[in-house]
C-alpha cells in the first residue's frame, strides 16, 4: 500500500523557519517587515504544492511525500529575507525560492538512499516505503522541476542553479570517497560540508539579492554569510549526534557514526589518539563496537557503544567541535558588514546565533 501525507499548506512564519525568537521585531516598521516575508513564504508554499506535481500517479505521490512530512523552509526564507534589501518579494523571487527548496528536497531523497536512512521528517524514507530507485527517481525529477523553474528566470538563474548542483554532487562524491592521500581529514571533511549544506544556503541568499534587485555589492557578503553558516550547522548537527536524551533530537544517540559518518568530534579524537593514549582507547572501543551496535541493538555491543558515545559526549574533542562552530557562526556574521543596519542585517545575525544555540 503506497502512504499518503495529506495535502495542506503550511503557515510558516519568519520566526519558526530561521528560529529568530517573536520578538525579534519590536517596531511597527519591523513587524512589516516580518509580514512581508511571512506572506511570501505562504505564496512559496501554496507555490510548492503546485510545483510538486506530476500527471504520473506514483511521481505525484513520491514526489509531495518529503514535501507534506515537514521541513523549516530554511532557503525560501534566507531568499525573501535578502530580497527586502531591495524590492522584496517579487515574482522572480518568489519562483526563486521555490525551486532552491525542490532542489532542497530532491536531495534529501538521494542523501537518504546514499546514507541508507531509515526515517526523514518524522516518517520513513523513500527508499524504504518504495526501495532505492524509486527514491532516486523521484529525486531526479525534483531536480528537473527545480531546473524548469529556475529556466524561466534567464541564464543567471540557470548557471547559479547548475553551480550549486554540481557543488551538491561534487560534496556528496567526496563524502562518500573519503579524503585521498596525503589531504587532511578535517580540512576533507569541512569542504563537504560547504559543498553539501553551505552552497545551498549561499544560493539561496544569492538569489535574494538578485531577484529582489538589491545593489549588486550585497551578494558576495550574503553568499558568504551562507555558506559560513552552513558548515556552522552541520557541526552543530554533529554534536547532535551525541546527545544524550533521544527525545530530545528524535535520534538514537551516535546515529552518524553508526551510519559510518566520521564526525568532527571523532576526527578530532582520530588526530588525538595519535599522541593521547586515552584518546586512543576511547577511539578504538567505538571503531570496535559500530559495526556490532548497528545490527543487534540488544547486545553487549551496542551497551558498550552507547557507553562510548556519551564519553566521546563529554570529550573535550566534542567542546572542541562547538567551539568550532561558534567560529564558524561568527565569521558569518562578520561577512554582512558592508550591510546597511536595519532589519535584513538583525535577523540574518539572529539567524547565525540561533543556528549554534539550537539543540535538535
Amino acid at each position: 500500500m503506497t502512504p499518503s501525507v495529506p495535502l495542506a499548506r503550511r503557515r510558516i512564519s519568519l520566526n519558526s523557519a530561521l528560529g529568530l525568537g517573536e520578538t525579534l521585531f519590536s517596531s511597527a516598521s519591523e513587524r512589516k517587515f516580518a509580514t512581508a516575508i511571512e506572506h511570501g513564504l505562504g505564496q512559496v508554499e501554496s507555490g510548492l504544492l503546485n510545483q510538486v506535481s506530476f500527471a504520473d500517479d506514483l511521481a505525484d505521490v513520491t514526489t509531495r511525500y518529503l514535501l507534506n512530512a515537514g521541513g523549516k523552509r530554511v532557503r525560501p526564507t534566507l531568499a525573501l529575507l535578502t530580497a527586502q534589501l531591495g524590492a522584496g518579494n517579487t515574482p522572480e523571487v518568489v519562483i526563486a525560492a521555490e525551486a532552491l527548496e525542490i532542489t532542497h528536497l530532491a536531495s534529501l531523497y538521494h542523501d537518504d538512499v546514499m546514507d541508507e536512512a531509515g526515517m526523514r521528517r518524522g516518517v520513513p524514507s523513500a527508499q524504504k516505503v518504495w526501495g532505492n530507485s524509486v527514491a532516486i527517481l523521484t529525486g531526479d525529477l525534483l531536480f528537473a522541476r527545480a531546473s524548469k523553474l529556475m529556466s524561466g528566470l534567464g541564464e543567471r538563474a540557470i548557471m547559479l542553479q547548475a553551480n550549486t548542483f554540481e557543488r551538491l554532487c561534487l560534496g556528496q562524491l567526496h563524502e562518500t570517497i573519503g579524503p585521498r592521500e596525503g589531504e587532511d581529514p578535517i580540512d576533507h571533511y569541512i569542504h563537504v560540508l560547504a559543498d553539501k549544506t553551505g552552497s545551498l544556503i549561499a544560493a539561496a541568499a544569492e538569489m535574494g539579492v538578485i531577484f529582489g534587485n538589491a545593489p549588486e555589492e550585497y551578494r558576495t557578503p550574503v553568499k558568504v554569510f551562507g555558506e559560513k553558516i552552513g558548515v556552522a550547522f552541520q557541526l552543530i548537527d554533529d554534536v547532535i549526534d551525541l546527545a544524550a536524551a533521544e527525545q530530545e533530537t528524535g535520534k538514537t544517540p551516535g546515529t552518524d557514526l553508526r551510519s559510518g559518518v566520521a564526525t568532527l568530534p571523532l576526527l578530532y579524537l582520530r588526530d588525538l589518539a595519535k599522541t593521547d593514549l586515552d584518546a586512543a582507547d576511547l577511539l578504538t572501543r567505538i571503531e570496535r563496537d559500530v559495526n556490532a551496535a548497528q545490527y543487534s541493538p540488544e547486545n553487549q555491543d551496542a551497551v558498550d557503544f552507547a557507553r562510548a558515545i556519551a564519553e566521546l559526549r563529554g570529550h573535550r574533542v566534542t567542546q572542541k567541535t562547538l567551539d568550532e562552530a561558534h567560529r564558524w557562526a561568527r565569521e558569518a556574521v562578520d561577512a554582512l558588514a558592508p550591510l546597511p543596519e536595519g532589519p535584513v542585517k538583525k535577523a540574518l545575525t539572529r539567524f547565525a546565533e540561533s543556528v549554534v544555540e539550537r539543540s535538535n
